[in-house]
């Protein structure tokens, strides 16, 4: 494929009925989005079309007008609604053939999971357009697909999520790099995490202490139930000045986002406190009632997370809390399962139970139903603690039942690690 100069813009079509029937949220086009515009592309326009040939010809064609990357997601799979790739072949004028490299392929897929034949109907995903460069997928079997077409490059990519990814991260990144070459300005991207604190409260502090702007820099919130993510974007300029842009911008925020901030590769606060707890040589373990097992869950998501988690009791029922952790039966008469005596006495309970010296405790309404005047739904309780001594926070948490509980794991774990940091000190 050629390297082509002059700015380059990308176009987006997802396909689905179930996008457009709302059956399945389409994170893949905003995933797209942010990881195109750090790559310094822009995406200018985006379609969502079902199951229908006509509609995606019509789309990829627009796509096509509008932009030189066009990115297609959806319809590579085997059924008879996936066609996307006949689709796009067609509309391109490359007839199909069957690829004798992906049929083994499938077929080695098969035979590891105990099946000697491969079933008659997975051979379409073994149908490549000719001259189309194929995306290896390292987590499924269709490969994404890479063609030329009047000016534009054209790549079809699996809708499963993961294995978009997979293949964007991968092979498409590779592809980008060659195709448009330098036509691709230097990106550099500075990314603070914070929890804990709201996007508006902290974009507002932010414009307090900058206020002519970040200037050269492009400044962007990113919220999610976890928490917001503050990216900085350079685009045009070279190493050495992105660090010194980077180090004022850093100076100037840091009473904002040091209360708020953890750092980690992933992103993901679980990582960093496993990374907090391994450098301290502390092992922890955890309790956890309305959360069921999610803390946990997130720690475990990481490998190694053997050297710093000991276990953990998922203690719904008050017998389990009194009986596995050490919950005084007269504290949970007296001031409740939700309550800071109980997130307490879990997060130093679980600790003492499993042998492990750092402890968290989570007991909450995480609704819809269960909460009263006193404790309506998203009352969380949290505690945690290092050496028996422990902090214990209160919030009520907006959202519903899968946000409550999102939102008090990471709290919890964010409380852990301000512990462990000096941020916040031991009162019980």
């Amino acid at each position: 494929m050629s390297t082509v100069t002059g700015s380059v813009q990308a176009a987006i079509v997802t396909v689905g009925d179930e996008l457009l029937l709302g059956q399945t949220v389409d994170t893949n086009a905003a995933w797209m989005g942010r990881h195109l515009a750090s790559m310094g592309i822009p995406v200018t326009r985006r379609w969502t079309v079902g199951d229908d040939a006509d509609d995606i010809r019509w789309a990829v064609s627009e796509a096509m007008r509008g932009g030189n990357l066009v990115l297609v997601t959806g319809g590579l799979g085997p059924t008879p609604d996936d066609f996307t790739r006949d689709v796009v072949a067609e509309l391109l004028g490359r007839p199909l053939a069957e690829d004798p490299e992906i049929l083994e392929m499938m077929r080695a897929r098969y035979r590891t999971r105990g099946m000697d034949d491969l079933p008659a109907i997975n051979r379409r995903i073994a149908e490549v357009p000719w001259g189309a460069r194929k995306l290896a997928n390292p987590h499924g079997a269709a490969p994404g697909l890479a063609m030329e077409g009047d000016g534009a490059l054209v790549v079809l990519f699996p809708g499963v999520p993961r294995e978009l990814r997979g293949i964007f991260q991968g092979d498409f990144t590779t592809l980008v790099s060659e195709r448009f070459g330098e036509s691709l300005p230097p990106v550099h991207l500075h990314l603070v995490h914070t929890t804990g604190i709201p996007e508006s409260r902290l974009s507002e502090q932010v414009a307090e202490r900058l206020p002519q702007g970040t200037a050269p820099a492009g400044l962007a919130f990113l919220p999610d139930v976890r928490g917001v993510d503050v990216r900085f974007t350079f685009i045009g300029l070279e190493t050495p000045e992105v660090e010194g842009h980077v180090r004022r911008l850093e100076e100037a925020l840091e009473s904002v986002l040091t209360p708020w901030r953890f750092e980690c590769a992933s992103g993901d606060l679980a990582e960093a406190v496993a990374d907090a707890l391994r450098t301290r040589g502390r092992v922890l373990a955890v309790a956890e009632s309305c959360t069921g097992g999610l803390v946990a869950k997130r720690l475990t998501d990481f490998p190694g997370a053997s050297d710093v988690l000991e276990g953990g009791v998922v203690a719904y029922a008050n017998e389990v809390k009194s009986a596995q952790l050490g919950v005084d039966p007269s504290v949970l008469a007296r001031y409740g399962a939700v309550s800071e005596e109980v997130a307490r006495r879990m997060a130093v309970g679980v600790a003492q139970r499993l042998g492990a010296d750092a402890g968290i405790g989570v007991t909450g309404v995480a609704g819809p139903t269960g909460g009263t005047a006193e404790k309506p739904v998203g009352t969380v309780w949290y505690a945690a603690a290092v050496e028996g001594r422990s902090v214990a926070r209160k919030e009520r948490f907006p959202g519903d039942r899968k946000a409550v509980r999102e939102r008090a794991a990471q709290a919890a774990l964010f409380l852990l690690l301000r512990l462990l940091d000096g941020r916040v000190a031991a009162d019980g």
